[in-house]
């Protein structure tokens, strides 16, 4: 949205502008435009590895979901996932997707630099924040992960493959700590970052108090505009999805007693957070207990909600 802001990329132009070989094949043979809004409100037609049988496509294609230590460039993952058709045309559903790490791309593109030097340049830097990025500033400060073994909490492995067993068939997540440490690792833009909660709390406060010194205001609206109206989104019922995050439409169908319009969203790794406009309030939870602080999945986010609101 920065780089919308500076002219350098354009909502609604298709992605081959700047990815002109990132063309896949439309599930019905017709050729259809993705563009950046299709990939910001996971609009696009793109899949994850761990939402798909364990055979699936992606794994065939050798994409990487993003959490594990894979030995392959942004690109060339990139290129990987535009070798697999699209689930439906894009715009005429959602699906959760790797459509932030095809944008991690397509920043790059537009930037002429390396993602990481563009997310220091466009968001990081000018907030003053120095603990988020792609490697870990401090190796003695990052927090031990832990994952739930059958009711039993116990530390990750360097290699962890995590069931999900509402998803039939899915190998589950394949989840790395030690990509944190790995220089070589590429900047997975959905799932590769690392920082604190109060990185975290000061981006989504720049923007819940209208945008500055990161974006204006009209461009934090269009943010939260549901992109997705119509469109029951699993597993967030009640909510829809804006530019990045999930916007909640209905408080009694999605069990929450935020605020109509609240933006949400979490990570596999056990983090969560929401933005509260209506009552002033942005919370951020950052855990290391895997899918249990997970929002949505873990009971911790929900929990921390309610106990917020009570």
């Amino acid at each position: 949205m920065a780089l919308v802001g500076q002219g350098r990329l354009a909502l609604d132009t298709p992605v081959t502008r700047w990815l002109p070989d990132f063309r896949p094949a439309s599930p019905d043979g017709g050729i259809y435009a993705i563009t950046i809004r299709h990939l910001l409100s996971h609009m696009a037609g793109l899949s994850y590895g761990f939402l798909e049988p364990a055979d699936g496509p992606y794994t065939q294609a050798g994409v990487s979901d993003g959490m594990d230590i894979a030995d392959v460039t942004l690109a060339e993952n990139v290129r990987r996932i535009g070798t697999v058709p699209l689930l439906f045309a894009p715009g005429t559903a959602w699906n959760y997707s790797l459509a932030t790490d095809v944008l991690g791309l397509v920043i790059e593109r537009a930037s002429d630099r390396p993602l990481a030097e563009a997310v220091c340049e466009l968001v990081t830097g000018p907030l003053g924040l120095t603990d988020t990025g792609f490697g870990v500033a401090n190796p003695d400060r990052l927090a031990a992960g832990y994952v739930d073994d059958g009711g039993a909490p116990r530390r990750m492995a360097d290699l962890e493959i995590i069931p999900l067993p509402f998803i039939e068939g899915s190998e589950g997540l394949r989840m790395s700590l030690m990509r944190a440490f790995d220089e070589n690792a590429y900047p997975s833009g959905g799932a590769g970052m690392i920082g604190s909660a109060g990185d975290l709390l000061a981006v989504l406060e720049a923007l819940r108090k209208g945008g500055a010194p990161l974006l204006s205001a009209s461009q934090v609206e269009a943010m939260i505009k549901d992109q997705t109206p119509g469109m029951d989104l699993l597993p967030w019922p009640g909510r829809g999805f804006g530019l990045g995050f999930t916007i909640l439409r209905d408080s009694v169908a999605a069990n929450s007693p935020e605020s109509v319009g609240t933006w949400r969203m979490g990570g596999a790794y056990g983090h969560s957070w929401f933005a509260d406009r209506a009552n002033g309030l942005t919370v951020v939870a950052f855990t290391n207990a895997g899918l249990e602080g997970q929002s949505p999945g873990g009971r911790f986010p929900d929990e921390l909600t309610q106990a917020v609101y009570g």
